[in-house]
């Protein structure tokens, strides 16, 4: 199970989740979150359906397994074209990661990767991992998604990049990290289920 709470944050009490409206913990992190919640909804004109939030997946490497959680999947005409990932502090030090991140959500690339501390953001082009703007405003709109939905590759990823992708998400998640440090956490075999 992934843990919902981080014991090393400073509970401020209870919020309302912009998306679902439930209460939820109300902290720093996820006041930065709701902030990108609604810039996704408010100024990016995506419907709160477009937005999948906290979408827990699976990584394995090296024969070890973790659930990890994704903060928004963003999806038009029923593929997810943006990953959104929350990370506090230097957006540089987690490209590699977050890219790596949206070659193991889906079998095809994801179009538009984005790493944002709240403050800020890196968007990057999925197929080269190319930073192609940055700062919260340049986060594509749902108009600039639909005007380029034609022109994207959706190129499916093939094992060997899949394989690295985990290991680079484990490794950077995971593996040395205090699961409590992160939306990260070992799974025994016995929570695994499949």
């Amino acid at each position: 199970m992934i843990p919902d709470s981080n014991p090393h944050h400073l509970v401020l009490g209870e919020l309302k989740d912009f998306l679902t409206g439930l209460n939820i913990t109300d902290t720093h992190d996820e006041r930065y979150r709701q902030k990108i919640a609604k810039l996704l909804v408010l100024e990016k004109a995506f419907d709160k359906a477009d937005i999948e939030a906290g979408k827990g997946i699976e990584i394995s490497a090296g024969g070890k397994k973790a659930g990890i959680k994704i903060d928004y999947l963003v999806g038009h005409q029923g593929k997810i074209v943006m990953l959104i990932k929350y990370a506090p502090g230097s957006l540089v030090t987690r490209r590699l990661s977050t890219l790596a991140l949206s070659r193991i959500v889906r079998p095809y690339q994801i179009l538009v990767v984005v790493i944002a501390n709240g403050e800020d953001a890196e968007v990057m082009e999925g197929d080269s991992g190319r930073v192609t703007a940055t700062g919260l405003d340049n986060i594509p709109d749902k108009d600039a998604i639909m005007k380029n939905y034609d022109s994207f590759s959706f190129k499916p990823i093939k094992t060997r990049v899949f394989d690295q992708a985990s290991k680079i998400v484990f490794a950077c998640g995971v593996d040395g990290a205090c699961p409590c440090d992160s939306d990260i956490c070992l799974l025994d075999e016995k929570d695994v289920s499949r």
